[in-house]
């Protein structure tokens, strides 16, 4: 197993990763013996992956940092960095190599004070690694001081410093970043190949994976989730319930509370997952005896990590109630498909009664209007409308038609 295999349906892209890091390993073996450098590499010190949701921009990105830190000896006979076995490979696909600094979106922006250390360090000769690598996994995310900051670190980078960006499309990067780095265009895996995928990794019987990989279109995570997870199989057949639901106002407000309620739930559950945990190791960070006070002058550290973890806890809410809402899309393209008369890929076979039945209720122009309306509440949603107020606008909008 090598660390491209994760990579579903994205073979070119493996490809042209693979091509770098050999010259990559050509670049620093070079270094270490005395050698001039190769006068033609395809490596770079700043990558850009972009690609729908789902097909695996973040996982491609650590795939190559992974390969980037590669020490397995089977290198030097020629063969691939990147053999999923060593110790470079396998502490940077989990996300604790020493050299590879990863960075994510915790609440709806990257903050230029969580920027401010990766910057730092990208300066910094590797510790232990054969590169100081850096993976902004939200780069849509960056605010304007956040993205001014990754600027100046990629303009003027570090001789063994990569920067590894993911991002939606190419048009979510500021013109200035993304004109300094290589760019790779994941595409949306067929559903066969996801099928195939949860079959061989997953152990999932073949009938379930298909319909778990027909039913998120490709979406790699999602599809895993849907085929593993028995509470998220719920979550979604109550969202697909919902259209039937919407006789009357009273039953569109309480679906919208209902939504909500069931995003705030994930919200919640995350929380009890990780806030404690970090809360603890932070008092003992700070030298805070068990169940005792903490030192003087460090509640500003304490305050800094609850507002981190309320912003987590509210961008958790909204990427649970995104889901719904793709679920929700996903239904009434379907039913849109069956008015103007093609039952071809149709994605929620399990629910083809009540696509059937709001087809024959409808009108194709019914149904666009409808999917606007889901596009509208996720507008809303990340100009941060209370998710409240926005779902229950949308879901009046569905009843209306």
């Amino acid at each position: 197993m090598t660390v491209w295999d994760d990579l579903v349906g994205q073979e070119r892209v493996s490809e042209v990763l693979t091509a770098a890091a050999r010259d990559a390993d050509a670049l620093v073996t070079a270094a270490a013996a005395g050698r001039p450098q190769p006068e033609t590499s395809k490596m770079t010190h700043a990558w850009l992956f972009t690609g729908p949701p789902g097909a695996g921009r973040n996982q491609a990105a650590r795939a190559f940092a992974a390969a980037l830190q590669c020490v397995s000896p089977d290198r030097a006979l020629g063969g691939v960095p990147g053999c999923g076995f060593c110790d470079g490979c396998h502490t940077a696909l989990i996300g604790t190599h020493a050299d590879v600094a990863s960075v994510a979106a915790v609440g709806a922006e990257i903050l230029v004070k969580d920027m401010r250390d990766t910057v730092r360090k990208s300066y910094t000769a590797p510790a232990t690694g054969r590169w100081q690598i850096i993976l902004v996994e939200d780069a849509e995310r960056l605010n304007e001081k956040s993205a001014n900051a990754v600027l100046k670190a990629v303009e003027e980078p570090a001789p063994r410093t990569v920067w590894l960006l993911c991002a939606p499309s190419i048009e979510d990067v500021l013109p200035t970043i993304r004109s300094r780095c290589r760019h790779l265009n994941l595409v949306t895996p067929s559903v066969s190949a996801v099928a195939d995928m949860l079959v061989r990794r997953d152990g999932v019987e073949p009938e379930a994976a298909a319909a778990a990989a027909r039913a998120t279109q490709g979406h790699v995570d999602r599809a895993r989730r849907l085929a593993t997870d028995p509470s998220a199989r719920a979550r979604r057949a109550a969202v697909l319930k919902l259209p039937l639901r919407l006789d009357e106002i009273g039953a569109c407000l309480k679906a919208a509370q209902e939504l909500v309620d069931a995003a705030a739930e994930d919200a919640k559950q995350l929380a009890e997952e990780t806030d404690g945990k970090e809360t603890e190791e932070l008092k003992a960070a700070l030298g805070a005896a068990e169940g005792g006070r903490l030192p003087r002058g460090t509640a500003g550290v304490m305050k800094d990590l609850e507002d981190m973890q309320k912003r987590r806890r509210t961008r958790t809410q909204r990427d649970s109630l995104h889901v719904a809402l793709t679920d929700l899309t996903g239904f009434y393209r379907d039913v849109l498909a069956l008015q103007l008369g093609s039952r071809v890929a149709i994605a929620n076979g399990d629910a083809e009664d009540a696509l059937e039945r709001l087809a024959r209720a409808g009108s194709p122009e019914a149904t666009l209007r409808r999917i606007e309306a889901i596009a509208a509440c996720r507008d809303a949603l990340d100009r941060n409308v209370a998710p409240l107020l926005a779902v229950e606008a949308m879901t009046m909008a569905l009843r209306a038609g």
